[in-house]
């Protein structure tokens, strides 16, 4: 329980490190991109909006001034009785609506008095008095004029150029109705997107064309921005006036005249938010300084290709920041697992290392035991040699029984010697620990061996077969090592078949320049994704506490120190066969030259 706590709390770590490693840079950078990117999307937006502002500025300038023009080269052009005919008027007024489309509604001849004395047009303002409205008033302090829009007597909207002329020492006033519909094109062609529209206000508030959206701050809002701007000149800070509800202003000047002129090149841009959504807006003057020009649209409808990107980015970085943690998830989970594993290797290894020790300990125990019963053996075997020539004399050679004596003291002796010879074979295995290579034949190493694990064998109903080759060819070994190769290897052998029974077979042969010794089993075979580990060192395919892993580990780092090979094939099912190589010695190879190199004190 302990343990699965502490790999929940590492596995949670290492989650939480991971993100936080994953995170942070990209944060970092999506933050400061992002930041840069959308600084840059807007600003580009706001100057593409201000030069659009600033042409149709200069459109709408030019249009009336144009318009003026026309009229003060007629003034220019002709003398007082020519205009003071109306046939004439009316021929100027064709050609006039003939070249420009109708933008020139009527001519008209206006006196000091205010009384129109000549008049062309369709509508019925003949002697039409004026000295009371406010255009006339404001045209005769002034040679060029333009009003503003209004309704006068025609009761329809619309504006007036006019010029002021002497003559015969009186001011004369020729005046020229603009169509407002043409007019009103000219300030609705400025149009973007879906909201993007433009509308022109004047000193008093009043609407001098029909805006397609009403603007969101009330008139007042942009009467105090007229105001400020016109009176404050070019020094005045951005403005930061709060009017009505949310109306928070924050507007920059973009460019402008010199100082004390009016806002004529003055370009004001910036964000208004109103009822909790966002406008742009962009104000120019027209007319000198008498008339604003205002763009207005909806800050997501101009920034709608940035918030659709923007919404793409935060799918993106969502989608992304979930594959993060989810990988970061599965590969913290497949490390603290790799962990954990290790950690049980760990332990298994410690038991193994555990258990190798005990088989040591037993090793020398056993070899302990062998020495002591070889002696009380040798004793039995002598005495039952004394008793054999005790029954020569002639006191006992007339016994009954006599040949029952001589057979028991016989199986006495032939199983003392066998008693002894497995003990001196055990010994010999147990006590042959010196390194030194030397030439031995490899079949007697065989012999040997065998012969101390028949015993073991028959206990398993395994049956060992010897196919050993006759003269096989010296090679140089160490007598004890090779011998511990082969018992492990026939241990093996015999633990994989089991108590079912099977064979083992030991083949020895020469092949080339190598002396091949072969052990054969029939027993269930090693599956392929073991073969790789086998001779890795603490791996087992036996259960704990059953083996220890080294064995083979150490035959093959015997076989490979003496320049041999070691190898398996095995099937499941079928049976496994150990190779061993061991190379031959050239003719006039000394075995110094295959003893290992003495290792100096250290």
């Amino acid at each position: 329980m302990e343990n699965r706590h502490y790999y929940r709390v590492l596995t949670r770590n290492m989650v939480l490190i991971l993100i936080l490693i994953s995170f942070t840079p990209l944060v970092l950078i999506s933050g400061i991109i992002g930041y840069q990117f959308e600084t840059s999307y807007r600003q580009k937006v706001l100057d593409h909006l201000i030069e659009l502002v600033q042409k149709h500025q200069q459109n709408i300038d030019s249009f009336l001034n144009e318009k003026l023009s026309y009229i003060q080269v007629l003034v220019n052009s002709y003398s007082l009785e020519e205009l003071s005919n109306e046939s004439f008027l009316k021929h100027k007024l064709s050609i006039l609506q003939q070249g420009y489309g109708g933008v020139f509604v009527d001519l008209g001849l206006v006196n000091a008095e205010g009384v129109q004395v000549a008049y062309a047009g369709t509508f019925k303002l003949e002697k039409a008095n004026y000295s009371q409205a406010e255009w006339f008033k404001r045209a005769m302090k002034s040679h060029y004029f333009i009003s503003d829009v209004f309704l006068g007597l025609r009761r329809q909207p619309h504006f007036i150029v006019a010029v002021k002329q002497q003559w015969g020492g009186k001011d004369w006033i020729v005046r020229a109705t603009i169509d407002f519909e043409a007019f009103n094109s000219l300030v609705e062609s400025i149009h973007i997107g879906e909201t993007g529209s433009a509308f022109i206000l004047n000193r008093e508030g009043e609407f001098q064309t029909k805006p397609r959206f009403e603007p969101a701050p009330s008139k007042e809002y942009f009467l105090k921005v007229f105001a400020r701007e016109s009176s404050a000149g070019l020094g005045a800070p951005p403005l930061d006036i709060q009017t009505g509800a949310d109306v928070l202003p924050m507007f920059d000047r973009h460019s402008s005249s010199e100082s004390g002129k009016m806002m004529e090149k003055t370009i004001l841009e910036g964000e208004v938010k109103y009822q909790n959504k966002n406008y742009i807006y962009i104000m120019t003057s027209l007319k000198g300084g008498e008339w604003l020009l205002i763009y207005q649209q909806n800050a997501s409808d101009a920034f709608s290709e940035l918030y659709a990107a923007r919404k793409i980015f935060i799918l993106i970085f969502v989608v992304g920041g979930l594959g993060i943690v989810f990988m970061t998830f599965i590969l913290s989970r497949k490390m603290v697992r790799y962990i954990e594993r290790a950690d049980k290797e760990k332990e298994m290894m410690n038991e193994q290392v555990i258990e190798a020790g005990k088989l040591a300990s037993v090793g020398e125990l056993a070899a302990g035991i062998a020495h002591e019963i070889n002696n009380p053996v040798a004793v039995m075997v002598e005495e039952a040699g004394w008793m054999e020539d005790l029954l020569e004399e002639e006191e006992f050679r007339g016994s009954e029984n006599l040949d029952e004596f001589q057979r028991a003291l016989k199986q006495i002796k032939t199983q003392g010697a066998r008693c002894k010879e497995i003990t001196h074979k055990l010994l010999s295995f147990a006590r042959k620990t010196d390194p030194n290579i030397r030439e031995v034949q490899l079949n007697d190493l065989i012999e040997d061996i065998i012969g101390i694990s028949e015993q073991k064998a028959r206990y398993s109903n395994v049956k060992i077969e010897k196919h050993l080759e006759k003269d096989l060819p010296p090679v140089f070994a160490s007598p004890s090592e090779m011998q511990q190769v082969f018992l492990n290897l026939i241990n093996n052998a015999i633990d994989a078949i089991g108590t079912g029974g099977g064979n083992i077979s030991v083949t020895s042969r020469v092949a080339g320049d190598y002396v091949i010794v072969d052990v054969a089993d029939t027993g269930s075979g090693i599956p392929k994704a073991m073969l790789a580990r086998i001779f890795d060192p603490f791996f087992t395919t036996k259960p704990v506490g059953k083996g220890t892993g080294l064995g083979l580990s150490i035959c093959y780092g015997i076989v490979k120190k003496m320049g041999g090979e070691i190898s398996v094939n095995s099937a499941v099912g079928l049976g496994t066969t150990f190779h061993v190589h061991v190379p031959i010695p050239k003719e006039g190879e000394s075995e110094s030259r295959h003893q290992p190199e003495s290792k100096t004190a250290r």
